[in-house]
């Protein structure tokens, strides 16, 4: 038998390290070539690493929320031949640091002889409920299909036992806690409640995090907002969706607020720009690649529609929904997620009165449309009840001037005002 060191390949130009996500397996278990191993983060995308052979896992780099550096070990197999010699002999000093802590520390908490034998039995036989087979403060592990069913069913995951690999929640788990007719513990709610749940900051979500404190404490923001009416382009939309054909994506306004963003941003290029303000540069783009943010299990993403300017409003939503699947599936590419020269950001029916999104750095803008609500308005000296929507906009004041960017927007407004100007030449 040999060993065979598995070390992390580049996973993108510039990665010089990515953050361990998930592992598929355990150590001891049997991996067969081309399994799933790991899921590793880099650049908010997540790549799904399998095994380049079929052996015994009996080292892994880390655990999840850890990074590893590209170049360096992930994994150790044990696999029939000689195995690479070349990586056997990093590893194996690692070895001896890691497990002897834990031999150690057993037997100085039992004390007599006696009792370290009967501490491990112990351990092994008690994993019967999920919680103690569950690290403190560990997000459960599950698919995004599977945390979408359970929200639907109301079943938080953290009380589910997990079956499944690197102790994953499957759709059987689930299945099995609703046969054995158990439900999230129910409280008055006139009890106290005392619990702390801490939750580590890891994976997607430390990513999250670390573009958005990026992004406030560089940018110096501004924003923006001015009510549109949208009655006029509703009435085009709701058309146009019972007319359109069978193999025709469904219109939501996006693509209409796409189509005026392009048709707009070349009188405005400083706009449709990302500043390296390390460099001092400001690059500004003839295409515009638009970032949609798309809330998924795990966060915020932000793929993007490249070339919005080269599509019509069927293709762009097309575009738009292809993209955000892709987000919600977790195997959007390095290609698909970065990019983008101005971000859209929509909370949908959720969207509120008015936001003050956070700018997508090293991007100069964000636009961000609210929910479209019946209100009473004053038109031509009368009132009457119009679909209006607030239109929700920042900008980086080092790149863009307060004059500029308000009278951007009142043409984007203009544009979805009268939405037969959005398709004239």
């Amino acid at each position: 038998m040999g060993r065979f060191v598995f070390k992390l390949p580049d996973l993108g130009e510039g990665t010089a390290e990515a953050e361990i996500v998930a592992w598929h397996v355990k150590v001891g278990d049997t991996v067969a070539e081309d399994a799933p191993l790991v899921d590793m983060l880099t650049d908010k995308a997540t790549v799904e690493m399998t095994s380049p052979v079929a052996g015994k896992l009996i080292e892994i780099a880390g655990a999840p929320g850890e990074m590893a550096a590209v170049g360096g070990p992930i994994a150790v197999f044990e696999v029939e031949g000689a195995g690479n010699a070349a990586g056997a002999a990093a590893p194996a000093a690692a070895k001896p640091a890691a497990p002897p802590p834990e031999p150690v520390e057993a037997p100085v908490a039992a004390a007599p002889p006696p009792p370290p034998p009967a501490a491990p039995v112990r351990a092994e036989a008690g994993p019967a409920p999920a919680a103690v087979a569950r690290a403190e403060g560990a997000k459960p592990l599950a698919s995004p299909a599977v945390r979408r069913r359970a929200e639907d069913l109301g079943i938080k995951l953290g009380h589910v036992a997990a079956s499944g690999p690197a102790g994953r929640i499957t759709h059987d788990d689930l299945d099995r806690f609703i046969a054995g007719g158990r439900t999230a513990p129910a409280s008055s709610t006139l009890a106290r409640r005392t619990a702390v749940e801490e939750v580590k900051v890891i994976g997607m979500r430390r990513a999250i995090a670390r573009q958005m404190q990026e992004s406030k404490r560089r940018i110096p923001h501004f924003a923006y907002v001015e009510e549109v009416d949208m009655t006029e382009l509703e009435e085009l939309r709701v058309h146009l969706n019972a007319t359109k054909r069978a193999d025709q994506p469904k219109l939501t306004m996006l693509p209409f607020l796409m189509r005026a963003l392009v048709r707009v941003l070349p009188a405005y290029p400083q706009i449709n720009a990302r500043f390296d303000d390390e460099a001092g540069v400001v690059h500004r783009h003839a295409g515009v690649h638009i970032g949609v943010a798309t809330q998924t299990s795990q966060g915020l993403v932000v793929p993007v529609v490249k070339h919005a300017e080269s599509l019509d409003v069927w293709a762009a939503a097309s575009e738009v929904a292809r993209v955000a699947e892709i987000a919600r599936s977790g195997k959007g590419s390095k290609e698909d997620l970065s990019g983008s020269t101005i971000t859209i950001t929509s909370l949908g029916p959720l969207g509120g009165i008015a936001t003050t999104p956070v700018i997508n750095h090293p991007e100069v803008a964000i636009i961000g449309p609210n929910k479209i609500v019946d209100r009473p308005v004053v038109r031509h000296g009368q009132i009457a009840v119009r679909k209006m929507m607030n239109l929700s906009s920042s900008f980086d004041h080092r790149v863009v001037d307060g004059y500029d960017a308000a009278e951007f927007i009142q043409r984007v407004k203009a544009m979805l005002e009268h939405p037969a100007t959005l398709f004239m030449d």
